[in-house]
């Protein structure tokens, strides 16, 4: 662990020395930060906090109001649903059950071995094959909640 903490530590710092130490750049800062670490653990933000002279709460808050920060480490296989108008028409909500019986999981969730993270997302641009599904950037079209379980299968024996 003091070896994740010495790493955090020296990411952090590079962040913030990259964008002047301005608090203006807090957002900035933690997609840095994100880009290396692939999420922003507690003690991330807490150390952004004490860097950069801002009070804990408005790092949380800005680590959690915007959808692209992640605040739990992701699976090692990340299954993005479109929820989007096209996607959430042609059966969106059938293919998120699908992977809620497969995975047990359900949007914004990662399983306890790490193996899948499920993300809800909006329209990646795919409109004219949905229901759309991403698996470890992968796009999948014209998906049905029977082709998800098999892929979905496939995926758990990696």
């Amino acid at each position: 662990m003091a070896a994740d903490k010495d790493r955090y530590n020296a990411i952090v710092d590079r962040a913030i020395e990259a964008h002047g130490g301005k608090v203006n750049a807090l957002i900035q800062v933690l997609l840095d930060i994100q880009k290396e670490i692939e999420w922003l653990p507690q003690e991330v933000l807490k150390k952004v906090s004490e860097r950069l002279q801002i009070p804990l709460s408005r790092v949380r808050h800005v680590a959690t109001f915007y959808k692209a920060f992640q605040g739990s480490p992701k699976g090692r296989h990340e299954i993005r649903v479109c929820t989007g108008t096209a996607c959430h028409a042609l059966g969106a909500s059938r293919i998120l059950e699908a992977v809620e019986a497969v995975t047990g999981l359900q949007p914004g969730e990662t399983d306890l071995s790490s193996k899948f993270t499920v993300r809800a997302v909006n329209c990646p641009g795919c409109c004219g094959i949905g229901p759309v599904v991403e698996i470890d950037g992968k796009i999948y079209g014209k998906v049905t909640a029977s082709d998800l379980v098999e892929l979905l299968r496939e995926y758990e024996r990696e």
